[in-house]
């Protein structure tokens, strides 16, 4: 059994040989703090976030793109993966996860040991770039180069690929899950309003734009009053959640430019005519294509899924698996 797992930040998609995304829920665990037990995961798990007593905690094992709770990461991939295999992990399945590309070998010796502890073998790791790439259909096997910006929701990973492999690469933890954090404080700041992350999310989704004057819509919000503690609303505008977030618009931006600089010139010249492949949630952000046209005279256009590009480029990657593995310390890196 062939199985593909965007161990995302926010979200775990599972791809299933011959059964296409079987997984598709938030990287949530609730644990019991008295006795560690894990009582939900992914949608059940969400629905506590900020909702649970004292003993029982909602908490997310994935930060930044790489494990920052091992045990309860375990746990969760563990659930994943005995859901979709019916239990018969003694089956051994072949496992693909993505990784950030710039991640260290301590972090993907981690990703490759909580996926062996599950049952898997072997494991086969895959820059989340190129994972995009193959799940958005692109041929980088030919000696033209194309661009894909994969913002999920703790890293956007910017890669140049080329002739099957990665050219130029890098990956910042500037996602999702930091305009959500923006917006909290933003909102904080301006009304003295203590919003969670789940709404400040909802925010983003809805009237969320990369700049001011992009769109013209609003949403009423509701929080804690920071001066009376008293429950009280709001209204949001897309132009104050455009300015919220602006400084991690612009950091993406100014990354993507710095690739680019670092481009081979005739690899350059391709993506000029071809354009850049935006995937991930975060690419779902209204106007990318608008700001990077804007700022760097580059054609971008959103992939078809760009949610489930990752999660099908793995299975792209281990059909793939007879041309040109290369076999790394911890695992192997497709």
């Amino acid at each position: 059994m062939d199985i593909g797992i965007d161990l995302g930040t926010a979200n775990v998609l599972v791809w299933v040989k011959g059964r296409g995304i079987v997984v598709n829920e938030p990287s949530v665990v609730a644990i019991n703090a008295t006795t560690h037990e894990v009582l939900r995961v992914g949608n059940e798990a969400r629905k506590m976030v900020g909702r649970t007593p004292a003993n029982i905690v909602a908490v997310r094992p994935m930060r930044e793109g790489v494990i920052s709770d091992f045990q309860t990461t375990q746990k969760m991939l563990s659930y994943f993966l005995k859901r979709v295999t019916g239990g018969r992990m003694m089956l051994h399945p072949r496992v693909a996860i993505s990784v950030p590309p710039t991640s260290t070998e301590v972090e993907r010796k981690a990703v490759v040991e909580a996926a062996e502890q599950c049952g898997a073998r072997p494991v086969y790791l895959v820059p989340e770039p190129k994972a995009a790439a193959l799940g958005c259909g692109i041929d980088f096997d030919s000696p033209h180069g194309v661009m894909v910006i994969n913002i999920g929701g703790g890293t956007t990973d910017i890669a140049v690929l080329s002739l099957g492999g990665v050219v130029e690469t890098t990956s910042i933890r500037v996602a999702g899950d930091a305009f959500d954090s923006a917006i909290v404080r933003w909102v904080r700041e301006h009304f003295n309003l203590l919003i969670g992350e789940r709404t400040a999310e909802e925010v983003k989704i809805a009237i969320g734009a990369c700049q001011p004057g992009m769109r013209n819509d609003q949403l009423q919000i509701r929080g804690r009053d920071l001066v009376s503690g008293m429950p009280k609303n709001a209204t949001l505008t897309s132009d104050q959640v455009a300015e919220a977030i602006g400084g991690e618009v612009r950091e993406i931006v100014r990354t993507v430019h710095e690739v680019l600089a670092a481009t081979p010139p005739e690899l350059a010249a391709d993506i000029l005519d071809r354009g850049i492949v935006l995937t991930g949630g975060g690419a779902l952000l209204y106007g990318w294509d608008q700001l990077i046209a804007q700022q760097l005279g580059v054609a971008a256009y959103l992939a078809d899924h760009p949610l489930e590009a990752v999660a099908l480029g793995l299975g792209k990657a281990l059909e793939r698996l007879g041309t040109s593995p290369l076999t790394t310390p911890h695992g192997n890196m497709l």
